[in-house]
């Protein structure tokens, strides 16, 4: 059993410690006062069984807390008043430094939570490490100058959850759609160098990872491209592949009719588009940010983008290349096949390419070999869009949608990009201010089952929750285009003039910012004793949705800034919001008992429910989730059963807007198992992977791919995230 220290060092558990510290607070009163050894064993011994049930390692201030309140069993009332009264003391000091220990940990590899903080990040990095450590010095300031202290006091007891603290001190937004065709059409500028028009397709591909790359390093969340924007440069090289073929021939005294000559042109032009989209795969795995990883990119692949004929030909080109270099995987050190985390692949199922004798369905059954061999790509159905939206347009990230475009004809050229349309819907070149959590599980255990307190409650902390994304807003209201110039003057965003503040982009929906809400499994079930599956609970569940949307609502209008509800992945506050729960009110079957709360509004994982139930059911309530929502089914080892993959994309056409299929892609390094790594308790209860072939449990020595919160993760997850990996069910 263990225990984490302040500093997020995970040590074995030592009782000693605990007596030491009750007999010095048992000294410091009179004798008639003090407990006897009986009494201090039993303190001891009680501390340690609750730590053991709980199943997970204490911090050392949850196990003080449990040592107060021992204390306070024993009637020892001015032995347990001196214990608080060290404990502040203790508390005061530490607060004059609240970084140097954290920051140390993370520089001698010994802060365990912080490893296992971003599956995506190698914390042994320098790269990574200067990134965490910078983090840690923004929290802080954030803790102390930046925040009120209700909101702090909310957001560490796991009320609510202020996202990316860690960057909070800078003037940064969140996640984005790329205008990446305002920016190879009109040229950019990269590094204080003048970028033009590409002149090929690979030099467009080219182009389009720095991109990339620069804009990684200049916001912290996820951005996407769509392969659209690359079709131009497709005619550009056939075009220039057609003159080229035409004069080596005519150079070796041999002259070609028009026909033979396309008919060569063209198999260069797809040697070339190869060759690009490999450069894309390629760079964008091996690029590395400045916050110490690969860019967070998702590719955005829908035919319907561009216009029928030969420029759909070529986006369908492209489309089946980008597929076919995603099946075959990247090679690890040992050099072999594996599944990379980025780019995140999104196809979109529409009428041309979702029914058997649609002309491009032979890309599908490609999307459909690719997701049950890689896991992406994620699907998006037109059909279901439209009727929700009325626009078809990608998420940013793994699952932030912006809200419609809701101004007379489009926007207006508000952000000056160079290819504004008047009257066509603007997407590209927009963002996402950020995000706040509420923890929905604490609103109900709070209430006490008593359903008039939980409406009370609830609309109490979205009075705070609304505080707090204020707070964000404000933190970027005056920020001038200068801080990220690839964003805001440079085309990706805007072309804003130099000195210029973006203040008019945070305003008439032109940016969103979001409302986050976690465990509504959980919430309901306390509340009504059932799953949100059944019909009670289904009937309050979705109550408790569309009061979380008025909420947006009516912010919205009093605003004008568009908020929109957003089902949180909490890829680690799950595990904090968990430990919170438990700490504030116990282990509570089927509420607190696990280190994870289930994420937004899906079915728990633990549940027994059909794959189209399941993506059925989980519509109603994804409808609800404007602001960004997915859903999945997990299935085992598909690569053999292509026409169940393919039935279950086209229930999602039907049925959802966004959803995707979780299988597994693992590799042992040590015996070259290519099976499932399995996740085992070590001796002190830690769940760990362990490959079943060798018994390798050294993750630096295997290659684990697991969809986590919408996107795919290939380091490690803290052991709330892992408890929830090891105990999902397949639903196919």
């Amino acid at each position: 059993m263990n225990i984490i220290k302040r500093s997020g060092m995970e040590v074995e558990f030592d009782a000693r410690k605990i007596a030491e510290a009750v007999k010095k607070a048992n000294l410091s009163v009179v004798e008639n006062e003090r407990m006897s050894q009986n009494q201090i064993d039993e303190i001891v011994r009680n501390v340690e069984n609750i730590c053991a049930e709980m199943g997970r390692a204490l911090n050392v201030e949850e196990i003080q807390d449990l040592v107060e309140n021992q204390i306070m069993n024993q009637r020892a009332f001015h032995v347990a008043r001196n214990y608080i009264t060290y404990r502040y003391k203790r508390a005061l000091v530490r607060k004059a430094n609240t970084t140097d220990k954290q920051i140390l940990s993370l520089l001698d590899y010994s802060n365990e939570e912080v490893i296992q903080e971003n599956s995506n990040k190698n914390p042994t990095l320098n790269s990574v490490q200067r990134d965490y450590v910078a983090g840690e010095v923004s929290k802080d300031i954030t803790r102390r100058f930046l925040l009120p202290e209700n909101i702090w006091d909310a957001h560490e007891k796991g009320i609510i959850h202020f996202h990316d603290t860690d960057y909070f001190a800078h003037h940064m937004h969140n996640c984005c759609l790329v205008n990446l065709e305002d920016m190879l059409t009109n040229g950019t500028v990269l590094s204080d160098v003048g970028i033009d028009q590409p002149k090929s397709f690979t030099t467009a591909c080219n182009i389009a990872t720095q991109i990339v790359a620069q804009i990684a390093s200049c916001q912290y969340g996820g951005q996407s491209i769509s392969l659209s924007h690359l079709v131009p440069f497709v005619q550009i090289s056939r075009e220039k592949l057609r003159k080229d073929v035409k004069e080596e021939f005519e150079a070796g005294g041999i002259l070609l009719d028009e026909d033979k000559i396309n008919e060569i042109a063209e198999i260069r032009v797809r040697k070339e588009v190869k060759k690009g989209v490999q450069m894309i795969q390629y760079q964008v795995i091996t690029l590395m940010t400045t916050n110490g990883q690969a860019p967070f990119v998702t590719v955005y692949m829908y035919l319907d983008e561009v216009e029928e004929g030969q420029p759909r030909d070529d986006l369908a080109l492209i489309i089946e290349e980008m597929l076919n270099q995603r099946i075959l995987g990247v090679k690890n050190e040992k050099g072999v096949y594996i599944t990379p985390a980025f780019p995140k692949l999104i196809y979109v199922l529409e009428e041309d390419n979702v029914h058997e004798d649609s002309r491009y369905y032979y890309l599908t059954r490609l999307a459909a070999k690719c997701t049950a061999k890689r896991m992406v790509p994620d699907y998006i159905s037109e059909k279901l869009m439209f009727e929700l939206k009325g626009d078809c347009y990608p998420c940013m990230g793994c699952r932030s949608f912006l809200t419609p475009d809701r101004s007379e004809g489009g926007f207006g050229n508000v952000a000056k990009a160079g290819n504004y349309v008047p009257g066509r819907h603007k997407y590209y070149g927009r963002f996402y201010q950020g995000v706040v959590t509420l923890n929905l599980v604490d609103v109900a255990c709070s209430s006490g089952g008593d359903m008039g307190d939980f409406w009370e409650i609830l609309d109490d902390r979205l009075d705070l929750c609304h505080e707090a994304l204020m707070l964000r807003h404000k933190r970027l209201l005056g920020t001038r285009s200068d801080v990220a110039p690839i964003l805001w003057q440079n085309g990706a965003l805007a072309r804003l003039a130099k000195g210029e503040t973006i203040d008019k982009l945070l305003y008439g929906g032109y940016s969103t910012i979001s409302l986050g809400y976690a465990g509504l499994c959980e919430c309901t079930r306390y509340m009504t004793g059932e799953s949100h599956t059944e019909k009670k609970g289904k009937v309050f569940a979705l109550a408790l949705m569309r009061h979380l949307n008025d909420a947006c609502k009516k912010w919205k209008e009093e605003s004008d800034i568009d908020f929109s509800l957003y089902g949180t992945p909490i890829e680690t506050t799950t595990y904090k919001f968990a430990k919170c729960l438990q700490e504030r009110f116990g282990i509570i079957p089927g509420v607190t008992d696990r280190n994870y709360i289930t994420n937004s509004y899906h079915v728990h994982v633990t549940e027994e429910i059909d794959a189209f139930e399941k993506l059925t059911f989980e519509a109603e309530f994804q409808a609800l989730s404007p602001g960004g929502a997915i859903s999945y089914v997990e299935v085992p080892n598909m690569q053999n059963n292509i026409e169940a993959v393919l039935a279950v994309m086209k229930h999602i056409y039907e049925h959802i807007m966004y959803a995707e299929l979780n299988t597994k892609s693992d590799y042992c390094q040590i015996c070259g198992y290519d099976g499932e790594i399995q996740i085992v308790k070590d001796k002190n209860d830690k769940l760990v992977w362990e490959c079943p072939n060798c018994g390798n449990r050294d993750q630096k020595t295997m290659n684990v791919a697991r969809r986590t919160c919408g996107y795919i993760g290939t380091q490690y997850w803290n052991q709330g995230r892992t408890q929830e990996i090891k105990e999902r069910v397949l639903h196919l």
